[in-house]
């Protein structure tokens, strides 16, 4: 089986972590439901970071062990890194009502 570059954890997470620093520009693969895919990312992710498998529009879930981990503050394009700069996390907020 090939190295992979990064980790989807469940077939329905619109993100993936990486298990290295990757440069932009690199092509990063990982298995998703059994199949292989492959990314391009558009910038440079830290170790541990996310990127996005798919365009995500800004006010749409951030998908990551199936459960929605946040929200996209602006669209996000396929393999841009995904953290706080456009993630607003939806859990353990005092300063939201409903959380």
């Amino acid at each position: 089986m090939p190295k992979m570059d990064a980790v989807v954890m469940k077939p329905t997470d619109n993100v993936c972590t990486v298990l290295r620093e990757v440069d932009p520009d690199a092509a990063i693969s990982t298995v998703v439901d059994g199949e292989t895919i492959t990314v391009t990312v558009l910038e440079k992710i830290p170790f541990g970071h996310k990127f996005a498998l798919e365009p995500i529009r800004s006010g749409a879930p951030i998908i990551k062990y199936g459960e929605t981990i946040g929200l996209a503050t602006k669209d996000i394009q396929k393999g841009q890194h995904v953290h706080v700069h456009n993630l607003e996390s939806r859990r353990g907020r005092g300063d939201k009502v409903g959380d």
